[in-house]
């Protein structure tokens, strides 16, 4: 794989390599998950399902797509991580285009929110945290930016595409374009992707000296209790699981799911409201990146209490403004800077409060709760709508708990809340 790179003509160190690769995937993967954003519509009017009805199956997706995160590391560890990446974008291809096929409810919850549900979980951020824990010593805030902004570039790249092919094609053939990019993911990862720097005779970027292979664990599911049952202990885990879970509710459940729908409610045009939503990607792509410099140089409780104050301020403005280009743009701005950027500083504050060597799987367990507070979001502001006609009271409660973990953050700063160890930057 290393003399791949060097063919290619590559002349950067070869972690940069594996981070391209697995960028590669996860974008594939994080587009496939954006998916039901722009689907609810479409499969309202064609199939004449409710809202809530299509919207469960996005939640059980939503909620499986994080529930595999700590196993998904164990898995790795204990099997390789080539393999599992290879496995999860296989399942991703095949139940993408299996969901063409559907024509009753029970259907998309199984194909859609079931199968690639596993899938889109097991090539998600804590694949990205594996990563940088095994192939970087040193800017390891930048490479965990760099791989969670590839959920926004997924985004950027699928709504309006997907968007573009379900108003002149129909959503079933849009569904069909979907599973091409996990099947172009495949051969990336294929060649470009090593077990660990020691297996092409390399050290992590930034490593001081020669570094042994990754250990083979034992049972990947009683490893992910084994390391969840360590993590508890320390209230730190708490604290950013309970974080995160607000972190998922307020983007991904409320946001990535009902902002087009949302859009459309006010008399936006779906590919409009794709493209408002893939301009925030934009914004994101920046914001996670920057993020990730500013974790390696500034305390990432102040970033946190900072990302959320500031998400939380544009989720209470929305549903009070116009719609109009100006405030869509305000929030946009606000909004999009920020929509994942909590990524960088809390898996470096996990590695600091919990240890670095069961880093990758507590944050799996802590994306747990990302996953679950959008899984309930996804169905709650769908019920919502539908019982009131309107998402507002959805954007405020979400408003209003980003509000709450920032002022958590901010209470640990003030009071040294949370024990932090020191860490390679």
């Amino acid at each position: 794989m290393n003399v791949i790179a060097r063919a290619l003509g590559l002349r950067v160190p070869y972690a940069w390599v594996v981070v391209a690769a697995v960028f590669f995937a996860m974008v594939a993967s994080a587009g496939v998950r954006s998916m039901p954003g722009v689907l609810l519509v479409p499969l309202e009017t064609d199939l004449g399902w409710d809202r809530s009805v299509i919207s469960f199956a996005a939640a059980v997706g939503i909620a499986l797509y994080g529930l595999m995160g700590p196993f998904a590391a164990s898995i790795m560890l204990r099997f390789g991580i080539r393999l599992t990446v290879l496995t999860a974008l296989a399942l991703l291809c095949l139940s993408v285009a299996a969901t063409t096929l559907v024509d009753k409810p029970w259907q998309m919850v199984v194909v859609w929110g079931v199968l690639t549900g596993l899938g889109s979980g097991t090539i998600a951020s804590v694949l990205g945290a594996t990563i940088v824990g095994r192939w970087f010593r040193q800017r390891r805030g930048l490479a965990m930016g760099l791989l969670t902004a590839s959920t926004v570039i997924g985004q950027l790249v699928f709504l309006p595409v997907v968007a573009a092919l379900i108003d002149r094609l129909g959503w079933r053939h849009a569904m069909l374009a979907g599973a091409v990019a996990p099947a172009l993911a495949f051969p990336v990862i294929w060649l470009l992707l090593p077990e660990s720097p020691a297996s092409i005779g390399l050290r992590p970027y930034g490593a001081s000296g020669q570094e042994d292979e990754p250990p083979v664990q034992g049972n990947p599911l009683a490893n992910a209790f084994r390391v969840l049952g360590q993590g508890v202990r320390v209230p730190a885990f708490w604290l950013l699981f309970g974080s995160f879970f607000i972190c998922g509710f307020s983007t991904t459940g409320l946001v990535g799911t009902h902002m087009i729908a949302f859009c459309v409610d006010h008399g936006l045009p779906e590919m409009q409201a794709a493209g408002l939503v893939a301009t925030m990607g934009v914004l994101n792509l920046l914001g996670t990146t920057a993020s990730g410099w500013m974790s390696d140089r500034y305390d990432n409780r102040m970033l946190l209490a900072w990302y959320y104050g500031l998400r939380g301020l544009s989720l209470l403005y929305l549903p009070l403004s116009d719609f109009d280009l100006l405030q869509l743009s305000v929030f946009g701005i606000f909004y999009g800077l920020d929509w994942i950027a909590t990524v960088p500083p809390t898996v470096r504050l996990i590695a600091q409060s919990c240890g670095e060597s069961n880093a990758a799987i507590l944050y799996g367990w802590i994306a747990v709760g990302h996953q679950v507070g959008a899984g309930i979001a996804a169905y709650g502001a769908a019920w919502s709508r539908d019982a009131t006609g309107s998402y507002f009271q959805a954007f405020v409660i979400a408003g209003v708990a980003c509000l709450a973990v920032a002022s958590a953050f901010v209470w640990t700063l003030v009071t040294g809340g949370l024990q932090l160890r020191r860490e390679t930057s």
